[in-house]
């Protein structure tokens, strides 16, 4: 009976026509973004890569022309993107709202724009599958190839936004003991690894409908069942019983003050706020732990240049003590130039029991229309302007660098969301010894996006085999062992501390030493299946 109503579905999807095929190819992708945290029902996947094979093989099975075949194909894709990324970044809505006398007209552009825009990537995935189509159980492995590259491609072109990439869905579940068990994996293929197996293996079901002999429907099924199998094998095997040793004389203090978002930044507040960071930060410690010697404040803690208050760095030097450092989130200035406005950078900044700043990271990945424009000469005409607002303009640092941190090993700092680019997370040079994550989620409220946001700062940990830091305004602070098992961590919108023991580094991983190689899988079967679908073409001309 199950089989007889997928067969129907999957017949009904692919003869759809006009807004019924848009609106099941919507449908479909919207389904898909349920794999995401915080829900991360990634099973659900199946129903959304079924479909997108339903709704290729309707376009392969039309007989229409060939490039019009395509571009329906690209229409398909570009109906199931918009629908994925409406329903997966719908909480970038909440930005707007923060000051909703200026930004707010400005709502359908977030959570309906950027969508549009992202679904390009799948009409392209979509139409490069239909440019390969071929029947049979190859054709799953097809779409897998294309929609691994396009997620690449979404991920590096115009400064990339590799959120919500389908590989995801295998890094969050199932886990066991607060573990992510699949992707474990990650530590040898990485994201984009993941998104080739979550694609082929969650598409495979599609071929339980298809006509033909038992082992031709139900192969692709089994091949899936086993690789899960063997992912969540891999996944156990690799995590340790006993938790991973930490480095002896450090004590790790990650303080979050919950400030909201509309407070954040006014100077009127500025010795409040200050206030208040020093009152959370002193709240007893953990007798287990002992001292704080590294006490770890959110990014863009002060609405204030840090660097230009003495009166702010002697306060945070007679809390610190002479014993103690801290590493906050901090705006600073370059000197103004004659007839130039500052050049503002958002940074990390290392603070001692002297109030002496020690060491300064400028983030090198500016988020767009947060912290910079895109084309901000046309879109200012029309009244857009970045939601972080500076007397100057945002710089972006000239290149990851390694932050030395007095009693600290090798430190690779990450601002915001330059932890959910798995290929730049670790400064060129010596490897480092542990990441760190300062962020500011406030913007997106009691949302799905800082759950997400977490989820992939921690597969950065997975997939290089170090320990991670995070300290967030409003949540999630966490400190994560290099398996991804959070050792200590604040939820989302809590007020307080995480006392925690550093965790010490793994050994460099597959992925660590290799990253990018394991995108030309795809590239090669592609490439395969363009040059074998050509020569018969050849052959039919020479005739």
């Amino acid at each position: 009976m199950i089989a007889a109503s997928a067969a129907t579905v999957a017949q009904r999807a692919g003869a759809a026509r006009g807004w019924s095929r848009r609106a099941i190819a919507w449908i479909a992708g919207a389904i898909g973004a349920l794999a995401m945290p915080p829900i991360g029902l990634w099973p659900v996947l199946i129903v959304s890569l079924s479909t997108a094979i339903w709704l290729l093989d309707g376009r392969a099975g039309r007989g229409e022309p060939y490039w019009r075949s395509v571009r329906g194909a690209a229409s398909d894709g570009w109906w199931f993107g918009f629908g994925y990324f409406v329903a997966g970044l719908w909480w970038l809505g909440a930005a707007f709202f923060v000051q909703a006398d200026e930004f707010l007209w400005a709502l359908p552009l977030g959570v309906l724009g950027l969508p549009a825009g992202l679904g390009i990537f799948f009409a392209l995935g979509f139409a490069l599958a239909r440019t390969l189509w071929s029947p049979g159980p190859a054709r799953i492995i097809t779409l897998a190839a294309a929609l691994t590259l396009v997620e690449w491609l979404r991920g590096h072109i115009l400064t990339g936004f590799p959120w919500n990439v389908l590989g995801m869905a295998l890094a969050q579940g199932p886990e066991i003991a607060a573990t992510p068990v699949m992707g474990q994996i990650a530590s040898v293929i990485g994201l984009w690894g993941l998104t080739f197996l979550a694609a082929a293996c969650l598409a495979s079901p599609a071929t339980l409908v298809d006509q033909g002999s038992l082992r031709r429907r139900i192969g692709p099924s089994l091949v899936a069942l086993v690789t899960l199998a063997g992912i969540g094998a891999y996944g156990l095997a690799r995590i340790p019983r006993q938790d991973v040793a930490t480095v002896p004389g450090i004590v790790l203090r990650i303080m979050q003050p919950n400030v909201p978002q509309d407070e954040k930044f006014r100077r009127d507040r500025a010795q409040a706020i200050l206030d208040h960071y020093f009152t959370v930060t002193r709240r007893p410690i953990t007798e287990a732990l002992g001292e704080p010697t590294h006490i770890i404040w959110p990014e863009s803690a002060f609405p204030f240049l840090l660097e230009r208050e003495p009166a702010a760095l002697a306060q945070i030097g007679a809390v610190l003590g002479p014993e103690r450092i801290l590493i906050t989130g901090a705006a600073r200035a370059d000197d103004r130039l004659p007839g130039e406005n500052y050049r503002i950078y958002n940074s990390i900044q290392v603070v001692d029991g002297q109030g002496t700043l020690r060491a300064t990271y400028d983030k090198v990945h500016l988020v767009p229309f947060g912290e910079y424009l895109p084309f901000g000469g046309l879109l200012e005409r029309f009244g857009l302007r970045q939601f972080v607002e500076v007397p100057g303009t945002f710089a972006a640092g000239e290149k990851s660098v390694p932050l030395a941190v007095p009693g600290l090993p090798e430190t690779a700092p990450l601002i915001c969301y330059e932890a959910i680019f798995p290929e730049d997370v670790i400064p060129a040079g010596t490897r480092p010894s542990l990441l760190l994550n300062l962020t500011n989620d406030a913007w997106f409220g009691m949302t799905a996006g800082p759950y997400q946001h977490f989820a992939q700062a921690r597969l950065r940990a997975i997939e290089q085999g170090l320990p991670l830091i995070r300290a967030a305004n409003t949540g999630i602070s966490a400190v994560i062992d290099p398996y991804g098992r959070t050792t200590a961590s604040l939820g989302l919108g809590q007020e307080g501390v995480v006392d925690a023991r550093l965790p010490v580094a793994l050994s460099s991983t597959p992925y660590a030493q290799f990253s990018n190689v394991f995108v030309a899988f795809p590239l090669i079967w592609c490439a395969a299946i363009l040059i074998l679908s050509l020569r018969p073409r050849r052959a039919t001309k020479g005739k």
